[in-house]
């Protein structure tokens, strides 16, 4: 028995010290499977809904497990790394980030090797943004948790950019947004509001993971959380928070450390596509047209999206005519040989979109019952048998004088007190005080003017029919349309000019209200007073009083008078420029014919579009209705019979038949 123990023994502590000696190797790498993939935005990689850390949904026990699966030699050699961190940014190591380390180095090394090919290309631009606003540079690696590096990135709830913002918070920190370009795309625009944002939640809270906590859940749900719980610390509220947010922070932790020490866990392979920044120059489109892709072929550019991911915040590859003056950011090298090769002007034409960009449709009036539409300014539509104008009236300021009445002054304007009353927001037992300012209306009577000024207004109003009836006799293109039963001169005939009584009567208004004695004629600024206190207590408005007293600006000085009635010069003007206007439309209704008849000769001179290519290849943003006016006689119907099409869903890089 002594014997079979001797032999047994060192067989049995042999099988009993396996495992240790097994739990001390520090296990290998796996190896990715496959080659990656060459970078484009048009990637998709498996981005969280809101962040890297909604992508890695882990058990309530996952952390613990992993923890215990963990060989201690592993443990303790990346808790001695983290611990060593040079940064002003607090980093716990415990089991939830020690499961992170795991996924980035070993499950997910894939996914950590495309991060750190865009490692060089991004990094300066934050660090310089971070010491810009003086925050701690370890912050850059929280870009890395919200967008992988992508700037392009959208989340399923709307984050954008590599900082992944809302449209409210985008708002605030004053990101542009609109169809064509969204700013949170940006790099250095998005970046720069990012450190804003930090240092306002830092002002907030005071402390680094509450901020990276904050940023992720939104300041006002941390706030809530510390007041509920009476904790002003993360690893405090830690069970308190949504699975995401207590995530967030061990992610950021295990990312940092994962990029730190990428070489010692070979993550780094000669395989991979380092990108880093160029040389980059500005072209300024001052609201011209342009398209990106024709710039692209233009300076040789391999990928016709090249210049599109050089400028993630276009949100198309074209920018319309009209648009604000956008800068446009392109290679440097590829600058001095456009300018050695053509001029500006050259560039912009050759650069315009081929197919006119979609225009917004028309706003369409609709007519309401009970209502009559308002008066044109063609006077052509206007007949002759036209309703008669409503009565006008006339409005008139009296100054109470002293014993006066509501009564008094009622029958002094034949008018009823109820309307005095009513016109002025007086009470059924409120009296009249000295020099007190009352407005009252009146139907304006016919005025009887000179023969010679008559017959003047007369000539002058009867002098541009002649004109347009000579100059379109003059051309021979209009013949025919002059001999027409549309020619001008029987246009002219139909049309009533404007009369040049309505024009009598409204300077005559105008010189009863300049000579009204009951208007008080100039005002002297109170203190308080201002321009449209002044204008609703006389009658008038703001811009008469900034008319008639020549003022440039809205700002009053007390003791300043103000004139609060019009000159004889301005009504003169007023009248000179209604007939001007008259003038200008009777003209233009006697040329209409001519140019309507000039439409169809313009028609048949224009050149016609060329055929339709076999096949279109399909750009990104590109719809059945785009594409169909590019190609003359095509339809989005015959684009779907064409191409066997149950919807108008098309994807980039999807041939369609667009000929034959």
């Amino acid at each position: 028995m002594m014997k079979l123990l001797r032999f047994a023994a060192p067989v049995l502590l042999a099988c009993a010290l396996a495992p240790a000696a097994r739990a001390q190797v520090r296990p290998a790498a796996p190896k990715p499977p496959v080659a990656l993939p060459p970078d484009s935005v048009m990637t998709a990689l498996p981005l969280l809904p809101d962040s890297l850390a909604a992508a890695l949904p882990l058990a309530p026990d996952s952390a613990r497990l992993a923890w215990l699966r963990t060989p201690p030699e592993l443990r303790d050699l990346v808790g001695d790394r983290v611990s060593c961190f040079e940064t002003d940014v607090p980093h716990v190591f415990n089991n939830h980030v020690m499961s992170f380390v795991k996924l980035f180095t070993e499950r997910q090394r894939s996914y950590t090797q495309r991060v750190l090919e865009r490692e060089n290309l991004y990094f300066p631009l934050f660090e310089k943004y971070l010491a810009k606003y003086n925050l701690p540079l370890d912050l850059k690696y929280l870009a890395v948790v919200e967008s992988s590096l992508i700037p392009t990135a959208k989340s399923r709830v709307g984050a954008t950019g590599l900082w992944q913002f809302m449209g409210p918070t985008a708002n605030d920190l004053r990101l542009h947004r609109d169809e064509w370009v969204d700013e949170r795309m940006d790099p250095e625009k998005a970046t720069e509001a990012a450190c804003k944002h930090l240092r306002y939640l830092y002002r907030v809270f005071g402390d680094w993971e509450m901020v990276l906590a904050a940023y992720n859940w939104g300041a006002g749900n941390m706030q809530r959380v510390m007041k509920r719980t009476g904790k002003s610390t993360y690893w405090e509220v830690h069970s308190s928070l949504p699975a995401e947010t207590r995530n967030y922070v061990p992610t950021f932790t295990a990312i940092m450390y994962t990029m730190k020490y990428a070489r010692e866990h070979e993550l780094h392979a000669p395989t991979l596509k380092y990108q880093y920044a160029q040389q980059m120059d500005t072209l300024q489109l001052g609201g011209r047209p342009f398209d990106l892709i024709r710039l692209a072929q233009a300076i040789g550019a391999p990928d016709s999206l090249a210049l599109l991911r050089l400028n993630p915040e276009l949100r198309k590859p074209y920018l319309p005519a009209g648009y604000r003056n956008y800068t446009l950011q392109l290679p440097a090298a590829a600058r001095a040989g456009l300018v050695a090769t053509a001029s500006r002007e050259a560039l912009f034409d050759y650069c315009r979109p081929l197919a006119e960009l979609p225009q917004p449709l028309a706003p369409r009036l609709v007519a309401l019952s009970g209502t009559t539409p308002l008066p044109g300014r063609n006077l052509a539509a206007t007949s002759a048998a036209a309703a008669p104008a409503a009565p006008r009236f006339e409005r008139l300021r009296h100054t109470v004088k002293r014993g006066e009445t509501v009564n008094s002054v009622a029958a002094r304007y034949d008018v009823s007190p109820a309307q005095v009353r009513r016109w002025n927001k007086l009470g059924s037992g409120s009296s009249l005080a000295g020099r007190q300012q009352l407005v009252l209306f009146r139907a304006l009577p016919a005025v009887a003017e000179p023969a010679a000024r008559t017959s003047a207004l007369a000539a002058t109003a009867v002098r541009p029919a002649v004109v347009p009836v000579r100059v379109a006799a003059s051309k021979p293109a209009t013949a025919e349309a002059s001999a027409g039963p549309d020619s001008a001169a029987e246009v002219l005939a139909r049309t009533p000019a404007k009369p040049a009584a309505d024009v009598r009567r409204a300077v005559a208004a105008i010189t009863a209200a300049t000579d009204d004695d009951t208007m008080p004629g100039r005002y002297v600024v109170k203190p308080g007073d201002f321009l449209e206190k002044i204008a609703t207590a006389n009658g008038l408005t703001v811009a008469q009083l900034k008319a008639w007293n020549q003022l440039s600006g809205y700002v009053l000085q007390p003791g300043q008078e103000l004139t609060l009635k019009p000159s004889n010069e301005a009504a003169a003007t007023a009248a000179v420029a209604d007939l001007v206007e008259a003038t200008r439309e009777v003209a233009a209704v006697a040329q209409a014919p001519a140019r309507r008849a000039a439409r169809p000769a313009a028609k048949a001179a224009a050149p016609a579009l060329p055929p339709a290519p076999p096949l279109y290849l399909v750009q990104p943003g590109d719809t059945l209705y785009n594409i169909s006016r590019r190609y003359q006689g095509l339809t989005v119907q015959r684009l779907r019979e064409l191409n066997n099409l149950k919807s108008d869903a098309v994807q980039p890089g999807q041939k369609l038949v667009v000929g034959g």
